[in-house]
């Protein structure tokens, strides 16, 4: 049975993006009917918001949506699509994965990080105001049920992926009673896992020195919405920068998988673009829909052809475009499939 995705596209390099990451989904294998919506600075001008209720419907009433990046103004205009999305659907636990790749050139090597990131409240709650003419005050707001919660997915995710430690990352030695309540609430959590997870904690400035020094003592990393933003983009540069980051957001009633890179309005159109990281989020969605061994397969393809070079987008070092890059990964997933009927079977054993 295929499986119906709310598909979003996008602004700038987003629908040559969502295009491409379709394309090689559709050839894994996995059945998809995929509901396209529209979203971002193009709606607008019908809607009045960049996010129309019918797109929250959609992922709604689909549980999954795959979507490209929109423009988020800096400053001025409209509240970010991507908060919004995650506060109105209850998308409380982002996933960034940072794992290094075969071709690019880094400065480490056997970086295998997961960073869970809060997703629904801290100073990203959006409650601030002026003080007078000359100052802001946001508010952060950190709860146990939201920290308990985000722990609990970042322990549950760790025992599912044989993965050995969990970090909770903080400032509790300066906001003891906002960060002393999630460190306090990541130790209750951790107390239930305790002999199949190892549990530590770190402050977040000294995470991020250890993090350049020596990333290959750290495993799954949580952290609230703030850090959680800032962390996961410096374990994106570990590895190759964002246009290789994959991202998802998760809650009880819905999952959206993103790349986390901006839509770079410059470069629209002219099929340039890096889809590394939204196909490789498509690979995160795989894996929640239970199609694990075509999350393997297609995972397996895009490393295969960035480690080769030769088909890859110009900032990975090629000269291939977004939808040769996506050629060149539909070819490996062939290859392999050609090889895999190839291969013989065993004879069965004599009776």
């Amino acid at each position: 049975m295929a499986h119906r995705v709310t598909l979003i596209p996008g602004d700038g390099i987003g629908p040559e993006l969502a295009e491409a990451t379709r394309r090689v989904l559709d050839a894994s294998g996995v059945g998809f009917e995929w509901d396209v919506v529209e979203a971002g600075e193009a709606v607008i001008e019908r809607h009045g918001t960049p996010l129309p209720e019918y797109v929250l419907e959609s992922i709604r009433r689909n549980r999954v949506a795959l979507k490209g990046p929109i423009t988020t103004p800096i400053g001025t205009g409209f509240r970010s699509v991507n908060v919004t999305l995650r506060q109105a659907l209850g998308l409380y636990a982002n996933l960034r994965p940072a794992r290094s790749m075969k071709g690019l050139e880094t400065r480490y090597e056997n970086v295998d990080l997961v960073i869970v990131r809060e997703n629904t409240e801290d100073l990203y709650a959006g409650i601030e105001h002026m003080v007078g003419p000359d100052a802001a005050e946001s508010i952060k707001i950190i709860t146990r049920t939201a920290s308990e919660r985000v722990a609990r997915f970042a322990f549950d995710y760790a025992v599912a992926n044989g993965r050995r430690k969990v970090t909770a990352v903080h400032k509790a030695n300066i906001m003891k009673l906002s960060d002393g309540l999630f460190l306090e609430s990541c130790r209750t959590v951790a107390a239930q896992y305790e002999g199949r997870v190892e549990f530590e904690d770190r402050i977040v400035d000294n995470m991020c020195m250890q993090l350049v020094q020596k990333p290959e003592l750290y495993d799954v990393l949580v952290l609230p919405n703030l850090y959680g933003d800032i962390v996961s983009d410096l374990a994106a540069g570990l590895v190759g920068g964002l246009g290789v980051a994959p991202g998802a957001n998760i809650g009880t009633e819905a999952a959206v998988f993103e790349a986390v890179h901006g839509s770079v309005p410059k470069y629209a159109g002219q099929n340039k673009a890096n889809p590394t990281a939204l196909m490789l989020s498509g690979v995160l969605m795989l894996r929640h829909l239970g199609e694990t061994a075509a999350a393997e397969r297609v995972e397996t393809a895009i490393r295969d052809v960035v480690a080769d070079g030769r088909s890859v987008t110009y900032d990975l070092g090629g000269t291939a475009g977004t939808s040769d890059m996506a050629d060149a990964v539909i070819e490996r997933l062939a290859a392999a499939d050609d090889a895999e009927r190839a291969r013989p079977v065993a004879p069965a054993p004599a009776s």
